[in-house]
């Protein structure tokens, strides 16, 4: 019987070592990367092209390819392929990023013999309808309308825009003119210059059968040889950004910076310095801002690790009355990590908490082959998570206190607040 009246045993994270996938290059020199853990008869296989906003020519372009490509082929409308996979349990995720998109096919073992043609004929010779299109500027263009309505949208926008620049794929951000200038044309070409197979990632249960026609069929495909684009980085304004918002009873905050990335030797204290601050439900933030001040609901901070570069943001609203007081006690307990060493109990907690979070972004075999899917799109050791645990185990409190005067001085925050 379960003893509800003791807590369980505490169990200390020693380790974190990501099963290794099978790895093997296709006729065409693209890498097939695969798990086939699971047990139960499912299959997941996702695509990635060198597709994202990094790569489109004018705002939008990268998102419409993507959201147009299931819309129609030459064979079928919307209607049909939706039609199709619904009838076979299956079903396809299209996902524009920044620095890639990428084209996922869910369905039942026994159905990907089915599947697998249509899924193929979506992510190789789509038609962009223009009356698709027309439809999906159409929608666009409303969401656009209800989300420059939302202080948290607009706060959100405008800080990546001060901290990478209004020109730059990481800052930009579509507005509603520039939806008047997407043609299908445009699609079309983005389509042939992009849509070049980088790899494949595929995880579920395959037999030898499925194997030879997932072989086959991506053998096809065009393998990616395109560099990447560069840019300038813009000349930081540091002063502060604020946006009045007629009728909003709140203003939306958002402070934040460029950090380091996922190779540099810093990221480890990065990370954990981030997590104490702002990135649980425990952390000084919340017990600062919502539980003693009672001045938001909530408020977090993150660190975003992007293909080329990584930035830092906190994120709150509050009452438009309290928007200088909450700006001030973050900034006072950021300074605090600069001045002050972080406690052992604090650092443990703290310490436990993400490296039982990693852990549990690798509950299920989908989750692995995400996690395998950021060690070889950002060119990182196979060791990469296993040698990241083990740095933020041996963090002090004084590597802590260095990396905070290295990266986290308020004074280098960029802020922005609205409403």
């Amino acid at each position: 019987m379960l003893d509800r009246k003791s807590a369980p045993p505490y169990a200390d994270l020693q380790d974190f070592q990501l099963p290794s996938p099978v790895v093997e290059t296709l006729d065409n020199k693209v890498p097939l990367v695969y798990l086939d853990q699971l047990d139960q008869q499912v299959a997941k296989i996702e695509l990635v092209f060198r597709a994202g906003k990094w790569h489109e020519p004018a705002l939008g372009v990268s998102q419409f390819t993507a959201q147009l490509l299931e819309k129609g082929t030459a064979s079928k409308s919307s209607f049909q392929i939706a039609e199709y996979f619904d009838r076979l349990g299956a079903s396809v995720e299209i996902n524009p990023g920044f620095d890639h998109t990428s084209a996922s096919l869910y369905t039942l073992s026994k159905n990907l013999k089915e599947a697998l043609p249509l899924f193929c004929e979506i992510t190789q010779s789509p038609v962009f309808p223009d009356q698709e299109l027309n439809l999906l500027k159409t929608i666009s263009r409303q969401n656009l309308k209800i989300n420059n309505e939302k202080t948290s949208y607009l706060a959100g926008k405008k800080i990546r825009q001060k901290i990478f620049g209004h020109s730059h794929p990481y800052g930009s951000a579509l507005e509603e003119h520039n939806l008047d200038i997407i043609s299908q044309n445009q699609l079309i070409e983005f389509f042939k210059l992009h849509y070049h197979l980088e790899e494949i990632y595929m995880v579920g249960s395959f037999d030898a059968e499925s194997m030879d026609q997932i072989r086959e069929s991506f053998s096809q495909y065009r393998k990616s040889i395109q560099a990447d684009r560069t840019f300038a980085n813009p000349e930081r304004d540091y002063a502060p950004q604020y946006m009045e918002k007629a009728g909003s009873i709140q203003s939306s905050l958002r402070l934040g910076k460029k950090v380091v990335n996922r190779d540099h030797s810093d990221y480890p204290a990065v990370i954990l310095l981030n997590h104490l601050l702002g990135g649980y439900f425990g952390s000084r933030l919340m017990k600062n801002i919502r539980e003693e001040k009672g001045l938001t609901y909530g408020i977090h901070s993150a660190i975003n690790p992007l293909k080329h570069e990584a930035y830092f943001v906190i994120g709150t609203d509050v009452n438009k009355e309290n928007r200088t007081l909450a700006i001030g006690e973050i900034k006072k307990e950021i300074q605090n990590l600069v001045q002050q060493p972080v406690s052992l109990g604090e650092l443990e907690l703290g310490k436990n908490h993400l490296l039982g979070s990693l852990q549990l972004e690798t509950a299920n075999p989908f989750a692995v082959i995400e996690k395998i899917k950021v060690v070889r799109s950002n060119q990182l050791p196979a060791d990469f998570y296993g040698k990241l645990f083990k740095s933020i185990q041996h963090l002090s409190p004084a590597d802590l206190q260095r990396t905070a005067q290295s990266y986290f001085i308020p004074e280098t925050l960029l802020e922005v607040s609205v409403g």
